[in-house]
């Protein structure tokens, strides 16, 4: 699969991970909400991680400018 994530999509997914790490550390969100938003955060930085999202493939986006 080729990359289909540009950097600054990347970068959000990540702070916006870290944002949902701390407020569920912090006790800021708890319960099953806690815990999907945990899960949604690992999913952001996964595919952060691997520069691919598998939504994108379906919806034909694409935010990196390299892969045309």
């Amino acid at each position: 699969m080729k990359r289909n994530m540009g950097s600054i999509d990347r970068g959000l997914r990540v702070l916006i991970a870290a944002l949902l790490v701390v407020l569920y550390l912090t006790g800021k969100i708890g319960g099953t909400l806690g815990v999907v938003l945990l899960l949604l955060a690992v999913v952001f930085l996964l595919t952060s991680l691997l520069g691919i999202c598998p939504l994108y493939y379906p919806l034909g986006l694409k935010t990196n400018k390299k892969a045309k």
